[in-house]
Protein backbone atom coordinates (compact mmCIF):
# COMPACT_ATOMS: atom_id res chain seq x y z
CA UNK A 1 0.00 0.00 0.00
CA UNK A 2 3.00 2.34 -0.66
CA UNK A 3 2.97 2.86 -4.83
CA UNK A 4 3.54 6.08 -5.99
CA UNK A 5 0.21 6.81 -7.87
CA UNK A 6 0.41 9.99 -10.68
CA UNK A 7 -1.52 12.86 -9.99
CA UNK A 8 -3.81 13.96 -12.98
CA UNK A 9 -2.13 16.72 -15.11
CA UNK A 10 -4.00 19.95 -15.39
CA UNK A 11 -1.24 22.02 -17.24
CA UNK A 12 -3.03 21.66 -20.60
CA UNK A 13 -5.99 23.41 -18.95
CA UNK A 14 -3.64 26.18 -17.64
CA UNK A 15 -2.04 27.04 -21.08
CA UNK A 16 -5.74 27.44 -22.69
CA UNK A 17 -6.75 31.12 -23.73
CA UNK A 18 -8.10 32.92 -20.11
CA UNK A 19 -11.44 33.79 -19.75
CA UNK A 20 -11.08 36.61 -17.33
CA UNK A 21 -8.97 39.56 -17.07
CA UNK A 22 -5.34 39.53 -15.04
CA UNK A 23 -7.17 42.56 -13.09
CA UNK A 24 -10.00 40.48 -12.28
CA UNK A 25 -8.28 37.57 -11.00
CA UNK A 26 -5.75 39.83 -8.62
CA UNK A 27 -9.06 41.44 -7.29
CA UNK A 28 -9.95 38.19 -6.26
CA UNK A 29 -7.16 37.35 -4.87
CA UNK A 30 -6.86 40.67 -3.01
CA UNK A 31 -10.25 40.32 -1.91
CA UNK A 32 -10.04 36.52 -0.51
CA UNK A 33 -7.03 37.55 1.46
CA UNK A 34 -9.13 40.82 3.17
CA UNK A 35 -6.46 43.29 1.71
CA UNK A 36 -7.25 46.67 0.84
CA UNK A 37 -5.44 48.28 -2.01
CA UNK A 38 -4.05 50.67 0.03
CA UNK A 39 -2.89 47.49 2.55
CA UNK A 40 -1.26 45.73 -1.05
CA UNK A 41 0.60 48.21 -2.88
CA UNK A 42 2.27 49.37 0.81
CA UNK A 43 3.45 45.63 1.27
CA UNK A 44 4.39 45.69 -2.40
CA UNK A 45 5.90 48.88 -2.47
CA UNK A 46 3.82 50.46 -5.45
CA UNK A 47 1.43 53.12 -5.65
CA UNK A 48 -2.13 52.38 -5.08
CA UNK A 49 -3.17 54.19 -8.31
CA UNK A 50 -0.80 51.90 -10.10
CA UNK A 51 -2.56 48.83 -8.40
CA UNK A 52 -5.95 50.21 -9.39
CA UNK A 53 -5.16 50.40 -13.22
CA UNK A 54 -3.60 46.97 -12.98
CA UNK A 55 -6.78 45.90 -11.60
CA UNK A 56 -9.03 47.77 -13.35
CA UNK A 57 -7.56 46.92 -17.04
CA UNK A 58 -5.83 50.36 -17.73
CA UNK A 59 -2.77 49.37 -17.00
CA UNK A 60 -1.11 46.34 -18.62
CA UNK A 61 1.46 44.52 -15.62
CA UNK A 62 4.89 43.19 -16.39
CA UNK A 63 6.26 39.26 -16.03
CA UNK A 64 7.67 40.72 -12.91
CA UNK A 65 5.14 42.93 -11.31
CA UNK A 66 2.50 40.10 -11.15
CA UNK A 67 4.80 37.79 -9.82
CA UNK A 68 5.75 40.29 -7.08
CA UNK A 69 1.59 41.08 -6.91
CA UNK A 70 1.48 37.30 -6.08
CA UNK A 71 4.05 36.56 -3.89
CA UNK A 72 2.61 39.30 -1.56
CA UNK A 73 -0.80 37.75 -2.20
CA UNK A 74 0.22 34.03 -1.30
CA UNK A 75 -0.83 33.24 -4.47
CA UNK A 76 -0.39 29.16 -5.02
CA UNK A 77 1.41 28.15 -7.67
CA UNK A 78 -0.95 26.61 -9.93
CA UNK A 79 -3.01 30.23 -9.73
CA UNK A 80 -0.02 32.38 -10.27
CA UNK A 81 0.20 30.28 -13.76
CA UNK A 82 -3.41 31.38 -14.52
CA UNK A 83 -2.70 34.98 -13.67
CA UNK A 84 0.35 35.01 -16.10
CA UNK A 85 -1.97 33.35 -18.96
CA UNK A 86 -4.72 35.87 -18.07
CA UNK A 87 -1.82 38.75 -18.75
CA UNK A 88 -0.66 36.82 -21.96
CA UNK A 89 2.67 35.56 -20.73
CA UNK A 90 3.67 32.13 -20.53
CA UNK A 91 3.00 29.82 -17.26
CA UNK A 92 6.29 30.12 -15.00
CA UNK A 93 5.90 27.10 -13.20
CA UNK A 94 5.92 23.15 -14.78
CA UNK A 95 3.55 20.67 -13.63
CA UNK A 96 4.73 17.09 -14.25
CA UNK A 97 3.03 13.54 -13.06
CA UNK A 98 4.54 12.77 -9.73
CA UNK A 99 5.98 9.46 -12.05
CA UNK A 100 8.27 11.95 -14.01
CA UNK A 101 11.79 11.01 -14.10
CA UNK A 102 12.76 15.19 -13.11
CA UNK A 103 10.79 14.22 -9.64
CA UNK A 104 12.63 10.93 -9.06
CA UNK A 105 14.04 12.60 -5.56
CA UNK A 106 11.08 14.02 -4.61
CA UNK A 107 9.05 10.76 -4.67
CA UNK A 108 12.11 8.91 -3.40
CA UNK A 109 11.71 11.29 -0.67
CA UNK A 110 8.25 10.81 0.51
CA UNK A 111 8.34 7.23 -0.08
CA UNK A 112 11.10 7.10 2.53
CA UNK A 113 9.15 9.20 5.32
CA UNK A 114 6.51 6.92 4.16
CA UNK A 115 8.37 3.80 5.29
CA UNK A 116 10.66 5.58 8.00
CA UNK A 117 7.34 6.34 9.75
CA UNK A 118 6.29 2.57 10.51
CA UNK A 119 4.66 1.04 12.45
CA UNK A 120 2.74 4.16 12.59
CA UNK A 121 0.46 5.25 9.67
CA UNK A 122 0.98 7.98 6.96
CA UNK A 123 0.01 8.89 3.34
CA UNK A 124 0.49 11.63 1.16
CA UNK A 125 -1.95 13.54 -0.53
CA UNK A 126 -2.80 16.15 -3.30
CA UNK A 127 -4.70 19.53 -2.99
CA UNK A 128 -8.07 18.03 -2.94
CA UNK A 129 -7.41 15.55 -0.34
CA UNK A 130 -6.67 12.31 -3.20
CA UNK A 131 -4.16 9.89 -1.83
CA UNK A 132 -0.79 9.29 -3.53
CA UNK A 133 0.57 7.25 -1.70
CA UNK A 134 0.36 5.74 2.36
CA UNK A 135 2.20 2.90 4.33
CA UNK A 136 1.19 -0.41 4.95
CA UNK A 137 0.67 1.10 8.51
CA UNK A 138 -2.56 2.38 7.09
CA UNK A 139 -4.47 -0.81 6.81
CA UNK A 140 -5.73 -1.76 9.97
CA UNK A 141 -7.66 1.83 10.05
CA UNK A 142 -8.95 1.15 6.67
CA UNK A 143 -10.00 -2.57 7.28
CA UNK A 144 -13.74 -1.50 8.27
CA UNK A 145 -14.14 0.73 5.52
CA UNK A 146 -16.78 -0.08 2.52
CA UNK A 147 -14.33 -1.50 -0.50
CA UNK A 148 -15.67 1.10 -2.93
CA UNK A 149 -14.42 4.03 -1.21
CA UNK A 150 -10.95 2.97 -1.45
CA UNK A 151 -11.39 2.30 -4.84
CA UNK A 152 -8.82 4.30 -6.95
CA UNK A 153 -8.92 7.33 -6.29
CA UNK A 154 -8.89 7.23 -2.99
CA UNK A 155 -10.31 10.79 -1.11
CA UNK A 156 -8.84 10.43 2.49
CA UNK A 157 -11.82 13.36 4.21
CA UNK A 158 -14.40 11.22 2.05
CA UNK A 159 -13.25 7.86 3.21
CA UNK A 160 -12.75 9.07 6.28
CA UNK A 161 -16.81 11.50 7.20
CA UNK A 162 -18.66 8.97 4.79
CA UNK A 163 -21.37 6.77 6.37
CA UNK A 164 -19.82 3.39 5.00
CA UNK A 165 -15.99 4.57 5.25
CA UNK A 166 -14.66 5.15 9.00
CA UNK A 167 -17.64 7.29 10.32
CA UNK A 168 -19.23 4.49 12.66
CA UNK A 169 -16.27 3.65 13.88
CA UNK A 170 -14.76 7.01 14.80
CA UNK A 171 -15.18 8.05 18.81
CA UNK A 172 -16.13 11.46 19.27
CA UNK A 173 -17.51 12.01 15.32
CA UNK A 174 -19.30 14.87 15.71
CA UNK A 175 -15.84 16.28 17.14
CA UNK A 176 -14.17 15.43 14.33
CA UNK A 177 -16.23 15.86 11.63
CA UNK A 178 -16.44 19.70 12.66
CA UNK A 179 -12.44 19.50 12.74
CA UNK A 180 -12.14 18.12 9.38
CA UNK A 181 -15.16 20.15 7.38
CA UNK A 182 -13.61 23.61 9.58
CA UNK A 183 -9.84 22.08 7.61
CA UNK A 184 -11.10 21.56 3.98
CA UNK A 185 -13.38 24.89 4.07
CA UNK A 186 -10.56 27.33 5.28
CA UNK A 187 -8.36 25.55 2.45
CA UNK A 188 -10.99 26.23 0.04
CA UNK A 189 -11.39 29.95 0.87
CA UNK A 190 -7.13 30.40 0.73
CA UNK A 191 -7.17 28.32 -2.46
CA UNK A 192 -10.44 29.61 -4.44
CA UNK A 193 -10.04 25.89 -5.72
CA UNK A 194 -14.09 25.04 -6.37
CA UNK A 195 -13.31 20.78 -5.92
CA UNK A 196 -12.17 22.03 -2.68
CA UNK A 197 -15.39 23.96 -2.28
CA UNK A 198 -17.66 20.99 -3.64
CA UNK A 199 -15.85 18.17 -2.02
CA UNK A 200 -16.96 20.63 1.47
CA UNK A 201 -20.33 20.80 0.38
CA UNK A 202 -20.40 16.98 -0.12
CA UNK A 203 -18.51 16.26 3.39
CA UNK A 204 -21.40 18.60 5.06
CA UNK A 205 -24.03 16.34 3.51
CA UNK A 206 -23.37 13.09 5.00
CA UNK A 207 -25.65 12.33 7.78
CA UNK A 208 -24.68 11.57 10.76
CA UNK A 209 -23.70 7.64 11.65
CA UNK A 210 -26.37 5.37 13.36
CA UNK A 211 -26.20 5.99 16.97
CA UNK A 212 -23.61 8.95 17.20
CA UNK A 213 -23.22 11.69 19.18
CA UNK A 214 -24.62 15.25 17.32
CA UNK A 215 -22.36 17.41 19.41
CA UNK A 216 -18.86 17.00 20.05
CA UNK A 217 -18.30 14.94 23.18
CA UNK A 218 -16.81 16.66 26.03
CA UNK A 219 -14.62 13.37 27.31
CA UNK A 220 -11.06 14.45 27.46
CA UNK A 221 -9.00 12.29 25.11
CA UNK A 222 -5.30 12.28 25.23
CA UNK A 223 -3.50 15.24 24.18
CA UNK A 224 -7.03 17.23 23.73
CA UNK A 225 -5.88 20.05 25.28
CA UNK A 226 -3.56 20.52 22.63
CA UNK A 227 -4.24 19.11 19.45
CA UNK A 228 -7.60 17.44 18.07
CA UNK A 229 -7.06 13.54 18.58
CA UNK A 230 -8.13 11.15 15.91
CA UNK A 231 -9.72 8.35 18.37
CA UNK A 232 -10.69 5.32 15.75
CA UNK A 233 -12.30 1.72 16.84
CA UNK A 234 -10.03 -1.11 14.40
CA UNK A 235 -10.17 -4.90 14.63
CA UNK A 236 -6.51 -4.17 16.62
CA UNK A 237 -8.23 -2.16 19.15
CA UNK A 238 -8.99 1.18 19.74
CA UNK A 239 -6.50 3.61 18.26
CA UNK A 240 -5.70 7.09 19.42
CA UNK A 241 -3.66 9.79 17.65
CA UNK A 242 -2.77 12.93 16.46
CA UNK A 243 -0.95 14.14 13.28
CA UNK A 244 1.19 16.21 11.35
CA UNK A 245 1.75 17.78 8.01
CA UNK A 246 4.43 18.22 5.96
CA UNK A 247 5.21 20.13 2.69
CA UNK A 248 8.24 21.00 0.11
CA UNK A 249 10.03 23.54 0.98
CA UNK A 250 9.81 26.34 -1.70
CA UNK A 251 8.62 24.02 -4.32
CA UNK A 252 9.05 25.17 -8.02
CA UNK A 253 6.60 22.46 -9.63
CA UNK A 254 2.76 22.79 -8.93
CA UNK A 255 2.49 18.77 -8.25
CA UNK A 256 5.02 19.19 -5.40
CA UNK A 257 3.86 22.62 -4.54
CA UNK A 258 0.28 20.59 -3.79
CA UNK A 259 1.83 17.75 -2.28
CA UNK A 260 1.27 16.79 1.80
CA UNK A 261 1.86 13.80 3.85
CA UNK A 262 0.00 13.56 6.73
CA UNK A 263 1.85 11.60 9.52
CA UNK A 264 -0.36 10.31 12.48
CA UNK A 265 1.39 9.49 15.97
CA UNK A 266 0.13 7.28 18.96
CA UNK A 267 -1.41 9.39 21.37
CA UNK A 268 -1.68 6.77 24.41
CA UNK A 269 0.91 3.99 24.62
CA UNK A 270 -1.78 0.84 23.80
CA UNK A 271 -1.94 2.56 20.26
CA UNK A 272 1.64 2.44 20.13
CA UNK A 273 1.51 -1.06 21.16
CA UNK A 274 -1.20 -2.23 19.07
CA UNK A 275 0.45 -0.60 15.93
CA UNK A 276 4.05 -2.31 16.86
CA UNK A 277 2.65 -5.97 17.37
CA UNK A 278 0.57 -5.07 13.85
CA UNK A 279 4.08 -4.70 12.25
CA UNK A 280 5.58 -7.55 13.35
CA UNK A 281 2.47 -9.67 12.37
CA UNK A 282 2.75 -8.34 9.20
CA UNK A 283 6.82 -8.33 8.54
CA UNK A 284 6.33 -12.06 9.87
CA UNK A 285 3.55 -12.78 6.97
CA UNK A 286 5.23 -11.01 4.54
CA UNK A 287 8.59 -13.47 5.41
CA UNK A 288 6.48 -16.61 5.40
CA UNK A 289 5.24 -15.31 1.74
CA UNK A 290 8.23 -14.79 0.24
CA UNK A 291 9.93 -17.95 1.76
CA UNK A 292 7.31 -19.80 0.21
CA UNK A 293 7.89 -18.00 -2.98
CA UNK A 294 11.31 -18.99 -2.83
CA UNK A 295 10.63 -22.65 -2.21
CA UNK A 296 8.52 -23.12 -4.94
CA UNK A 297 10.83 -21.10 -7.83
CA UNK A 298 13.54 -23.50 -6.57
CA UNK A 299 11.44 -26.82 -6.94
CA UNK A 300 10.34 -25.49 -10.14
CA UNK A 301 14.33 -24.73 -11.31
CA UNK A 302 14.68 -28.52 -10.07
Amino acid sequence: MNTILAPARASRAITQRPSRRVGDLLREWRQRRRMSQLVLATEARISTRHLSFVESGRAQPSREMLMHLAEQLEVPLRARNALLVAAGYAPLYAERALTDPQLDAAREAVQLVLHGHEPYPALAIDRHWTMVAANGALAPLVARADPRLLETPVNVLRLSLHPDGLAPHIVDWAGWRAHSLQRVERQAQASGDATLAALAEELAGYPAPEGADLEPSRERAPLADVVVPFRLRTDIGLLSFFSTTTVFGSPVDVTLSELAIEAFFPADAATGEALRAYQAKRMEMEAETESTADAEATGRGG
